[in-house]
């Protein structure tokens, strides 16, 4: 190897470096994927798996309180939301970061690391 490969190497390692350390780091909601169109990026509300006592609360349990609650948390919302004025004549119902509240089985539900989100 020659001296300017060597120094072209040692370049182009420095670059790669430099624009990691720039790089903004990526939040987990920037991580989410975009919802399209009309639709809603919702987390639902979690039950808690173990009590302040420490009691660790079962897993069926749990599962009955997850389906009986719609109630999520609004995290993106698509670029066509709420722009049919003649449907939603008093303007949006919801923004992001509010709580909303949904039917049992709507949307589509999708597992990510750390829980479900529903879209």
């Amino acid at each position: 190897m020659n001296q300017t490969t060597s120094h072209a190497l040692e370049d182009k390692y420095k670059a790669e470096e430099q624009a990691a350390t720039e790089a903004p780091e990526k939040t987990n909601l920037d991580k989410l994927p975009n919802p399209t169109g009309w639709r809603i990026l919702v987390m639902p509300f979690r039950v808690k798996e173990e009590t302040q006592g420490g009691i660790i609360i079962a897993q069926e349990t749990l599962d009955r309180a997850r389906a009986a609650v719609q109630v999520g948390y609004v995290l993106k919302m698509g670029p066509l939301c709420y722009e049919d004025k003649e449907k939603y004549t008093t303007g949006p119902w919801c923004k992001e970061k509010d709580w909303v509240i949904f039917a049992r089985y709507a949307g589509s539900r999708m597992e990510i690391e750390g829980g479900e989100i529903e879209c």
